[in-house]
């Protein structure tokens, strides 16, 4: 029980000071979870960032999911997901009903600014974090460049940009994926017969 409750707050801690959502918060996921608590490795970080990523839903929210339920099942899944929302809406639903009075306040719009830069500083991170990870070779740094491009310049081309789904990237990024691997151990494998 003291687990499930640890899980919660330390969730909720994170939910009430991560600006800019999922990308924003996994510096913070990193530090308090794969450096201090060594709940997960920042591998499993990264894998459950990207199923988070491509599965519905917020990212942020998918990987409270992942963490919790790794460390204390369906019920830490729930308590990792609840502790991470439950600031958040509190805050979201008081700025709501304040919007009208709130938003026209010119420290409030100032602050907001400075937020921004801040999430962009912390989404540049994650992304340097995610790069050095996930892309540790020659081919995947090939299926990176092709995907980055059709997503960036897919659009420019007619006949493509019309059938270019990010489905169809993440799809084909992990049949990819799965060639690369097979060939490697197939590899290692005719290598380790041979000696």
């Amino acid at each position: 029980m003291k687990e499930l409750f640890d899980l919660f707050f330390t969730f909720m801690k994170i939910g009430a000071v991560s600006f800019g959502g999922g990308y924003a918060m996994l510096p913070i996921l990193t530090r308090e979870f794969a450096e201090k608590r060594d709940w997960v490795t920042d591998t499993e970080l990264n894998d459950y960032f990207a199923i988070g990523q491509v599965t519905p839903g917020i990212i942020a929210v998918n990987v409270a999911t992942f963490i919790g339920n790794k460390r204390k099942g369906f019920i830490g899944g729930i308590m990792g997901t609840i502790g991470l929302v439950t600031v958040p809406v509190i805050i979201i639903t008081l700025i709501a009903a304040l919007l009208t009075n709130f938003a026209d306040i010119e420290i409030v719009k100032h602050a907001f600014s400075g937020i921004r830069v801040a999430v962009c500083v912390l989404i540049l991170s994650a992304i340097l974090k995610l790069w050095k990870k996930s892309v540790p070779d020659i081919p995947t740094l090939i299926i990176c460049l092709i995907l980055f491009g059709l997503s960036a310049f897919g659009g420019l081309i007619p006949v493509v940009g019309k059938f270019i789904s990010p489905v169809w990237m993440v799809i084909v990024a992990a049949v990819a994926g799965i060639i690369i691997q097979s060939i490697r151990t197939a590899r290692r494998t005719k290598g380790g017969n041979k000696q």
